[in-house]
C-alpha cells in the first residue's frame, strides 16, 4: 500500500524510538531508569477525579460542542484573567484533544502551502513535522548556551523573509527549561509587530517556573494580543496528560476556523475530560503551589548530582521539568563520535534512557527528565556517572 507523500516525510520520533527500546529491555528482565518522561510522575488529583466521576454519573457521557463545553471555556476564561490579565470572551477559546492536537489544527488553520513557520532550535519534537504535514516551511533558528538557547531579536530578525508567516515561541521551554523575562519578550514583540507575525505561544509548562516569573507575550499589550495565539493544557499543571485536555485563547476568525476543522475530525474532546478539566481550574490554587515545590526541589537535586559527572556543562534551567546538559566533550573523551551513539550505550549497558539532543535538533545535548522521585534520580544519574568513568 503506498502512503501519501506528506506520511512519508515524516522524521520518525527518536524520543519513542527510545521508549519503545527502553520498554523492551523492561520486557526482557531489565532494570531500566527512564528519564525521558514527558509527564509528573504522580496520578491526577483525587478532587479532580471524583468531580469527573461525578459528571459521568450525571449524563456527561454524550457528544458536546466541537469546541468544548461553555463550561470549561468559562473557567479557561476566569483562569487567563487571573493569571495574565487576559481577557477572552468564549468565542475566542478552543478546546481540543490535548494541547499537540490544539497546535496540530492551529497549524491547519493558519499555513499555506509554503508558509515559513520560525522555529528556535532547540525545540520540542513536533512543532517542525506538524508545520510540515501543513504544507508550511519550518525555518530553524539555532541557538545555544551563549544565548541561554533563547531567541533574540537579532536573530529573529535574520531570519524573517517575505514568506514568514508564523514565529512559534515555546516558554518554559521544552527541552531546555529555559524562560523568557518580560523584558526578553518585549524586544521579541517589537520585531514580530514591524513584521506583521503571528505568534502561536505554547505555554503548556506555564506553572512550572523556579526563581522567575512566566510571562505570556500576549499580555504585553493589544497589538500583540491580537496577534498572537495562546496554547495551554492540563496535563503538566494538574498531572493529567492521558486526559487529554488542551485549548487555545486567539482572534475569533482563527477559532471559528478550528472549530470548523475539529468538526470534521474529531468532534469534541471527551467529555469527561472536559469535566475534569473544570475541576482542575476550580480547585484550590495551594495545589499548584505544592506541585511548583516538588519539582523545584527535584530540580535542584538532580542538577547538583549532574554537576559531578565530568566534562559536561549545564546551564541550571528557570522551569519545565528537564535538564539540558551538554555531553559532546564527554561523549568524544569515551570514544564515541556522537552524542547518540553515547545515548546508545547508555540505555544497553548502563541501563538509563535519556533523549538525545538531536531529537530536539541539538545534537551535543541530552535531555533528562526529572520528573521522576529523588531517590530514583540518584540512582539513575549514578548509573551514568559510573559508565562515564569506566570509559574515561
Amino acid at each position: 500500500m503506498q502512503l501519501s507523500q506528506r506520511v512519508q516525510n515524516l522524521t520518525p520520533s527518536q524520543t519513542l524510538a527510545i521508549t519503545a527500546k527502553a520498554a523492551e529491555l523492561k520486557a526482557s528482565g531489565v532494570d531500566v531508569i527512564g528519564l525521558g518522561a514527558g509527564e509528573p510522575d504522580f496520578n491526577t488529583p483525587d478532587e479532580i477525579m471524583e468531580k469527573a466521576f461525578e459528571a459521568v454519573k450525571n449524563g456527561a457521557t454524550k457528544y458536546t460542542a466541537a469546541a468544548g463545553i461553555p463550561e470549561l471555556k468559562e473557567a479557561i476564561s476566569k483562569k487567563m484573567i487571573r493569571d495574565h490579565q487576559l481577557e477572552y470572551g468564549l468565542d475566542e477559546i478552543f478546546v481540543a484533544s490535548g494541547a499537540k492536537h490544539v497546535l496540530y489544527n492551529v497549524f491547519q488553520a493558519l499555513i499555506d502551502s509554503g508558509d515559513e513557520v520560525i522555529i528556535p532550535s532547540p525545540y520540542w519534537v513536533s512543532y517542525t513535522e506538524q508545520v510540515k504535514l501543513a504544507e508550511g516551511t519550518p525555518v530553524l533558528v539555532y541557538t545555544d548556551e551563549s544565548t541561554s538557547f533563547k531567541l533574540t531579536p537579532e536573530l529573529l530578525k535574520e531570519n524573517i523573509t517575505d514568506k514568514t508567516k508564523i514565529l512559534m515561541l515555546n516558554s518554559p521551554n521544552n527541552p531546555t527549561g529555559m524562560v523568557y523575562s518580560k523584558e526578553e519578550l518585549e524586544a521579541i514583540a517589537e520585531v514580530v509587530a514591524e513584521n506583521d507575525l503571528i505568534v502561536v505561544a505554547d505555554e503548556i509548562y506555564e506553572v512550572l517556573v523556579y526563581g522567575t516569573e512566566h510571562y505570556s507575550i500576549a499580555s504585553i499589550n493589544e497589538d500583540m494580543k491580537a496577534r498572537t495565539v495562546v496554547i495551554n493544557g492540563v496535563s503538566k499543571s494538574h498531572a493529567m496528560t492521558g486526559w487529554r485536555i488542551g485549548y487555545a485563547c486567539g482572534d475569533k476568525a482563527l477559532i471559528k476556523g478550528l472549530t470548523g476543522l475539529a468538526s470534521q475530525s474529531t468532534s469534541n474532546p471527551a467529555t469527561p475530560s472536559q469535566w475534569a478539566a473544570v475541576a482542575a481550574y476550580e480547585m484550590d490554587l495551594s495545589f499548584l503551589t505544592e506541585f511548583n515545590k516538588i519539582f523545584k526541589q527535584r530540580r535542584d537535586h538532580a542538577y547538583s548530582l549532574l554537576e559531578d559527572i565530568p566534562y559536561t556543562t549545564c546551564i541550571k534551567p528557570e522551569g519545565a521539568f528537564y535538564l539540558f546538559p551538554n555531553f559532546k566533550e564527554c561523549a568524544n573523551k569515551m570514544g564515541y563520535d556522537t552524542v547518540d551513539d553515547f545515548v546508545k550505550d547508555l540505555l544497553e549497558k548502563a541501563h538509563v534512557a535519556v533523549v538525545p539532543g538531536s531529537a530536539f535538533g541539538l545534537e551535543d545535548n541530552i535531555r533528562i527528565s526529572y520528573s521522576t522521585s529523588e531517590e530514583v534520580m540518584t540512582e539513575a544519574i549514578t548509573r551514568i556517572k559510573n559508565f562515564v568513568a569506566e570509559r574515561l
